[in-house]
């Protein structure tokens, strides 16, 4: 396809025909006209099932799907993006977060540009010296051995080690304790250091640039809890390591080079987890747990290049998020697990989808005349339905939803894991089918009441239904199945990204707010002249200032 927009081409216009046809049925029917309908619409690979039986959808809009993405050439991008051509166009460098969790010891992408020798050299670092850590040989500037790893980051460095850190709860160490700080608010690090010994702390300071703000504000003062506690600067260098790749800055901070990890520039923040960026993951779970994690990445990844559209599960969600999208106008999405060691995976996913394919322009810069990507949103599934379901079940949004549910616990206890399964089952039933009024006012008849107590209440209890959701399922929630789900979103994003025709490797957007806000900084403590601004923006600065100058 050439660079013109996906919404001019032939099987945009054909699914749009089509649409019609499909807003006119409800999923009972399909259901009822169908008893197979969940074989002919599940998947099943890398330890995941997919049943995504409950959409709007037809064979027919499979099909036209199917067709669109032949259309926009997915096939050619998905090997463009595994070749490492430079798919991140505005940035002109390649996508190579798959060689992270690359396996063997075959060259990737490719003979001629081999990535893996660096990968895997990091890689053996990062072992060795969470190995030191774990067994305590790594000792702090006292003498102590760690006992607190608290890891410093924003963003992709931050999200991604601490969703997966959560999830594989069950194989931490059992003297070590991670904790997480991202946000600029001191008391975000006041609540990470409460508690925490300088004796037995290892920070970890994780920054590409090692220039981002909110990263470098939190580990200098860090530094200076450190440095306050031994009365000396050179305490730092036992107590911070890095993963950055500005050994210049790193140095300046205090940190011996020896112990700073790198990545790479073809590696995205929000798709570095895999990189050295999951050393904390590394240091609490060990590196054999880790490489489980790589490993069902990369069997997702050989899945994505290998299989055929149809049954391909990233093509398959990914398809079906443009379908709710941009034909059936979904302006949101949510992820539900109903798995307590996913209860930051929908924090994870906001920032994987949103800030990939937030974007409004074409690769080639044209401003696109369709929507891109919705809002993501979510949380735990069984605290979800005594909060937002209600709206989803009655509200007058089309809202379409990811429920994610393992057959066992990691922590089994005799009667939760059926409890568990069937609300995650009975909402995405409930969804689906809805309640007619004739079915309220039985019920309602069967709970006793009759006449006009029926007719007045019957309206409030009737639920559309026809809502659409996807299913995964897995057996329980080790190393590898979450590297295997983790990877089906980063693909998933991607086949979205390749429809609307956009580069989700980028983030330009999220810029202006960074560079405004170094000028304002300025101006808050004095260090800087007075900028122009709106007027909203002067007023809230001087009312900021004006309520200090009193305090």
């Amino acid at each position: 396809m050439s660079s013109e927009l996906v919404s001019r081409s032939e099987a945009w216009a054909a699914l749009e025909r089509h649409r019609d046809c499909v807003c006119a049925l409800h999923m009972r029917e399909l259901f009822e006209s169908d008893p197979r309908r969940f074989d002919r619409f599940s998947v099943e690979a890398c330890g995941l099932l997919l049943d995504y039986s409950k959409n709007r959808i037809t064979e027919e809009t499979l099909a036209g799907l199917l067709a669109l993405a032949e259309e926009v050439e997915l096939g050619r991008w998905v090997e463009r993006l595994f070749q490492g051509e430079h798919v991140n166009t505005t940035e002109d460098r390649p996508a190579l977060h798959m060689a992270l969790r690359h396996r063997g010891s075959a060259a990737f992408p490719s003979s001629s540009f081999d990535v893996m020798p660096p990968v895997r050299a990091v890689r053996e670092r990062v072992r060795a010296f969470a190995g030191s850590v774990r067994n305590g040989d790594w000792k702090g500037y006292g003498g102590e051995r760690v006992r607190t790893v608290i890891n410093i980051g924003i963003g992709g460095s931050d999200l991604g080690p601490a969703m997966v850190a959560h999830a594989l709860g069950p194989y931490r160490h059992p003297a070590l304790e991670l904790r997480f700080v991202s946000n600029l608010d001191s008391s975000a690090l006041a609540d990470a250091l409460s508690g925490a010994d300088p004796e037995s702390t290892l920070f970890i300071v994780a920054s590409k640039t090692f220039g981002t703000e909110e990263t470098l504000m939190n580990a200098r003062s860090a530094r200076a809890w450190v440095s306050d506690h031994f009365g000396t600067d050179d305490a730092v260098s036992r107590h911070f390591v890095a993963v950055s790749t500005q050994t210049e800055r790193v140095v300046s901070f205090g940190i011996d080079p020896e112990n700073m990890f790198g990545f790479w520039d073809w590696v995205g923040g929000r798709y570095s987890v895999w990189s050295a960026i999951g050393l904390p993951i590394v240091i609490l779970t060990g590196m054999d747990c880790f490489e489980d994690f790589l490993a069902g990445a990369a069997d997702m990844d050989e899945h994505f290049r290998d299989t055929e559209p149809a049954r391909n599960l990233p093509v398959l969600l990914g398809l079906l998020a443009v379908w709710y999208r941009n034909f059936l106008a979904a302006a949101t999405h949510t992820v539900l697990p109903y798995d307590y060691g996913l209860r930051l995976f929908p924090d994870y996913l906001q920032q994987l989808e949103m800030e990939s394919n937030g974007k409004h322009v074409t690769r080639e810069g044209v401003a696109v005349d369709y929507e891109t990507c919705p809002v993501v949103w979510g949380g735990l599934g069984n605290n979800a339905q005594h909060a937002f379901y209600q709206m989803i079940h009655q509200g007058t949004s089309l809202v379409s939803s990811d429920f994610i549910v393992p057959v066992r616990s990691q922590y089994p206890l005799p009667g939760h894991e059926d409890a568990v399964l069937a609300n995650a089952l009975a909402q995405t039933e409930a969804l689906m089918r809805g309640r007619t009024v004739d079915e309220a006012s039985a019920s309602l008849i069967a709970s006793g009441l009759a006449g006009e107590a029926v007719s007045a209440r019957a309206p409030h209890q009737v639920l559309a239904g026809n809502q659409p959701s996807n299913t995964i399922v897995y057996e329980t929630l080790t190393p590898r199945v979450l590297g295997a789900l983790t990877a089906l979103y980063e693909h998933k994003v991607f086949v979205q990204s390749v429809v609307w025709g956009i580069n989700p490797f980028d983030q330009w957007g999220v810029e202006l707010g960074k560079e405004l806000a170094k000028v304002i900084h300025a101006e808050l403590d004095g260090s800087g002249r007075e900028s122009e601004h709106d007027a909203s923006t002067s007023g809230l600065i001087a009312y900021v200032r004006t309520r200090r100058h009193r305090g």
